[in-house]
C-alpha cells in the first residue's frame, strides 16, 4: 500500500498519526516503573515460567519414551 502513495500522502499520514500520538497521556517512568515492578513481584507466584507446571497438568509431558533396537 505504501508504494502506491505519493510522498506527500505518506507525509500527511505520518502527521495525522503524530497528532493522534501527541494526545496520549504520558506518565513519569519513576512512577510507572515502580508500578510495573510491584505488579511483577505480586504475580511471580502465579507465573508458570518461574514456578513450573505440575506434571499432572503439563500438556507437553512426554507420553512415552523412544526405544532404539
Amino acid at each position: 500500500m505504501a508504494q502506491e502513495l505519493s510522498e506527500k500522502e505518506l507525509l500527511k499520514m505520518e502527521i495525522e498519526q503524530l497528532k493522534k500520538e501527541v494526545k496520549n497521556p504520558r506518565a513519569l517512568i519513576s512512577k510507572t516503573g515502580k508500578e510495573i515492578k510491584d505488579y511483577v513481584e505480586a504475580e511471580a507466584g502465579n507465573d508458570p515460567l518461574l514456578k513450573g507446571i505440575p506434571e499432572d497438568k503439563n500438556p507437553f509431558k512426554e507420553k512415552g519414551g523412544c526405544m532404539i533396537s
